[in-house]
């Protein structure tokens, strides 16, 4: 989740909140990739999830990192809560997970060196002081007492708001983890493709990168629980957004959509005043309950839209949100498929092709089947397998198309990223498959097991 945003000064009228989405607007040759990716640590010898603080903890890992390899400490009171480092930040998940958001480069190379050397850091540091990171969509065993909460003011706000909105917002606060993209847009009608294409093909992404069949010790009935736990959520700020498929979609409905989001809290001098359940729209009249007579500033609205949580979302760029975190290998796999496919003119057209007849129910039970069945779903008379190959076709065009070079010119463009879900195409297995033939067969049934096989 998000640190403290910087949008801005004083909002003095409605309109600049669609003006602060529009100055996201790039030409191409200035579109970038940003990729963002979670994982759980863990104690190698006790199995156990990370504390904040400690010999063995997620502070003994931001320090080490800090202090072996230039990265510059965030602080939230008198605690390390993140990193930074040329364009990129680490933070932490409520429930200790590290997150790399990688800056914006230019080529999936770029974007894939940077997450190799952050693993290459993160290991180094954790292998002197028994710790180990693994890259699963869900803690395979872990109970919701066993975490500990990260010392970060908004996540004390959540978690007892999570309680009264939904079934399954701890749980993804604290054991879940993904890993996303964040791409570009070069105009409004470009972003609104691109978000329809996101938002309905997210859950192709969902299926490909399915990786957490595993919670609290046993199998779940899902091959992305982190997919059906993001369905438990909360209704006011996650799903498919139906809206955006309306005629006349732009940056003015997103506001609207955002604005009748309840908030969660408004951040002032390094501190988070608790909004829970309080409306943006009176924020914006200098009524609202938590800061009377006081108006918000771009910077409010920014932290703002990054407490909406649908399949995909825009802020001044686009997130892809639909994938479990995972192997090492797939790290690089999830900027391909979505770069390749809405990075091209000709490929974009040719993925919006394939969704555009959708209604909203084939998009939704195409979300919920990928999270039970994987590539074995099937929805609205669509075959999961058959899609993901067609897209995964329109992605290595796009990215062909690109041609992006890289290794010096020695590697002709960035289609081999794709190399991971193109096995998973031919074969009909995600992850999740591996890991349930695990469970069956040598694992007898211990998920613990996987610590062992899959750990960074």
């Amino acid at each position: 989740m998000s640190i403290p945003q910087s949008g801005g000064g004083p909002i003095e009228h409605e309109g600049q909140l669609a003006e602060y989405l529009a100055d996201g607007c790039k030409p191409k040759a200035d579109w970038r990739i940003g990729t963002e990716h979670e994982k759980f640590g863990y104690c190698k010898d006790t199995l156990k999830p990370l504390p904040y603080a400690g010999e063995r903890s997620v502070h003994a890992v931001l320090t080490g990192l800090r202090d072996r390899f230039g990265w510059s400490p965030v602080t939230e009171g008198e605690n390390i809560i993140g990193l930074e480092k040329d364009g990129a930040n680490i933070s932490l998940e409520p429930g200790g997970q590290l997150e790399l958001s990688g800056a914006p480069l230019e080529t999936i190379h770029a974007t894939c060196d940077e997450v190799n050397a952050h693993l290459h850091e993160v290991k180094s540091v954790a292998d002197e002081i028994g710790v180990g990171f693994i890259g699963l969509g869900a803690a395979p065993h872990w109970t919701h007492d066993q975490m500990d909460m990260m010392p970060k003011g908004r996540y004390r706000l959540m978690t007892d708001y999570m309680g009264r909105v939904g079934t399954h917002g701890t749980q993804m606060m604290y054991r879940t983890c993904t890993v996303q993209v964040n791409l570009d847009f070069a105009s409004e009608a470009d972003m609104v493709q691109k978000l329809r294409v996101a938002l309905a093909l997210q859950p192709v992404a969902t299926a490909l990168f399915a990786n957490s069949p595993f919670f609290e010790g046993t199998l779940n009935g899902h091959k992305s629980w982190r997919s059906r736990v993001w369905r438990g959520l909360d209704d006011d700020r996650t799903g498919m957004l139906p809206f955006v498929f309306e005629d006349g979609f732009g940056f003015e409905a997103w506001v609207q959509y955002a604005l009748d989001v309840p908030m969660y809290f408004v951040y002032r001098d390094g501190r988070y005043i608790d909004a829970l359940g309080q409306s943006f729209r009176d924020f914006l009249r200098g009524e609202l309950p938590a800061l009377p007579g006081e108006k918000p500033t771009l910077s409010d609205w920014a932290d703002h839209l990054t407490t909406l949580f649908p399949e995909a979302r825009i802020k001044k760029f686009i997130e892809m949100r639909g994938a479990d975190g995972g192997p090492w290998r797939r790290l690089c796999a999830l900027p391909a498929f979505w770069v390749g496919l809405i990075y091209d003119q000709g490929a974009l057209d040719a993925a919006w092709d394939l969704a555009k007849d959708w209604d909203h129910e084939t998009r939704q039970a195409l979300r919920v089947a990928a999270s039970v069945d994987g590539l074995q779903a099937e929805a609205g008379g669509v075959r999961m397998h058959d899609l993901a190959r067609e897209c995964l076709a329109i992605a290595e065009a796009g990215l062909k198309a690109r041609g992006r070079p890289g290794a010096g010119g020695l590697i002709p463009d960035e289609t081999h990223f794709l190399n991971a879900l193109k096995e998973s195409v031919e074969t009909g297995r995600v992850p999740a498959d591996e890991l349930i033939a695990h469970y069956h067969d040598d694992w007898d049934g211990d998920v613990t097991r996987v610590f062992g096989a899959y750990s960074y």
